[in-house]
This record gives structure tokens, sequence and C-alpha cells, in this order.
């Protein structure tokens, strides 16, 4: 089944919640959800679950509910995660060995096949069953790799110029470790996973429940 090349970002956010949560369904052997039970559960509501997932096409019975199992293959195939992935590991330092350890990708078909850095106590060293490369080689690895992927664990003064290399390498989205903003052409799709950020975020939250909880 092909996506609607249109779907809105936070839908799309959304669906890799609800690919999570029937992944851990059908681990547990459940059988069939309800959108009910996704707003419970995710905390999305019904409405925008049952929404969510008629964008791309008709799920799910009246009175039924929606087969996990099908759901699940449904989901993966609008994300193109139902096969496998090739991505670069930029950054073989502690963040980029929790990332090349992470047993979370391989269940989502992502596949680290190349790991880089520019530390020449690094490089020609294992990591994690992958020889670390010299950055310097990105492209003429990536030309027989093909990678289109990227994950960038580096220091945020080194990010845009290894941006910049991944981009010249063919590399068409980038997740970015880093924290800094990074300027791509617009058909290069950047994602950002700033940790401080979501932790201000919690605070915030956090602060204002207390206040709410004592000016009642």
């Amino acid at each position: 089944m092909s996506s609607k090349p249109s779907a809105p970002a936070p839908t799309l956010e959304r669906l890799a919640t609800y690919l999570q949560l029937l992944s851990e369904l059908q681990a547990q052997g459940v059988e069939t959800v309800s959108s009910a039970d996704i707003e419970q559960t995710a905390g999305i509501g019904a409405a925008q679950f049952r929404k969510d997932v008629s964008f791309f096409g008709g799920f799910g019975k009246p009175g039924v509910g929606y087969d996990v199992s099908e759901l699940l293959s449904q989901i993966a195939s609008i994300l193109r995660i139902d096969h496998e992935q090739t991505c670069l590991l930029i950054g073989a330092g502690n963040l980029g060995a929790a990332l090349a350890a992470y047993p979370g990708f391989s269940a989502y078909n992502f596949h680290i096949a190349a790991v880089f850095d520019n530390d020449p106590k690094k490089i020609g060293t294992s990591f994690n069953g992958l020889i670390v490369r010299d950055i310097s080689e990105l492209c003429k690895v990536n030309d027989a790799i093909d990678a289109k992927i990227a994950l960038l664990a580096v220091p945020a003064q080194n990010a845009q110029d290894v941006a910049d290399l991944l981009v010249a390498a063919g590399i068409k989205a980038i997740m970015n470790f880093a924290p800094v903003y990074l300027k791509t052409s617009p058909k290069v799709y950047v994602r950002n996973a700033y940790f401080l950020q979501e932790l201000a975020v919690l605070s915030f939250r956090l602060h204002q429940a207390e206040e709410e909880r004592f000016s009642h």
C-alpha cells in the first residue's frame, strides 16, 4: 500500500507511536485492539487515531476493532520500514557507541553498515563489530554502500561540515544528535534529537503541574 505524500509530520509521528504500541501488543499475544484501547494506552484520542489510520485507507472492522498484526504490517509499510534500510553512523564516541549497540534498530529494519570518525586513535578500531573508517573515505565508501540515511553523533562544532559531506556522499536523510541546527538542501530531510530541549520541556510541564496543584 502506498502512502499519500501530503501526510503531515504530526500524523507520521503518531503513526510511529502506534507502531511501537502495536509491536508491544503483538509481543504480548494480543490479537485485536480498539481505538479506545489506543487512547487509554498511548494517550492519543480515539477519534484522532481513527483519523490518522483512515488517512491511508480503511482499516479495522466496526464493533470488532483492528487486527494487531495486520495494522502493524500496514503502518510499517506506510513508514517504509517493512524492508531493510542501510544507514551510516558518523561519530565513534560514547553516543555513537550507544547508538551502534541499540537493538531497536534491527527491529525496525535499520542496519548500520559503516561507522566513521576523524580521530586517528579510533580509526581502524573495532566498533560494535564494525571497523571505524576515516571520515575522509565517506564518499568513496558510500558509493559502494549507497546508504540514504545517516545518524550524526558528532560535536556541535563539527556537525555542519559533516552534514555537508554527508549530502555530497548522497545521503538524503539525517538523524541529527548534535545540539545545533543544520543548514541543508530542502531535498535533504533532517530530524533533530535534542535531549536538553526535551528535558527543558519536561521541567516546564513538571513545574506547571505543581503550580496548578497548589493554586487549587
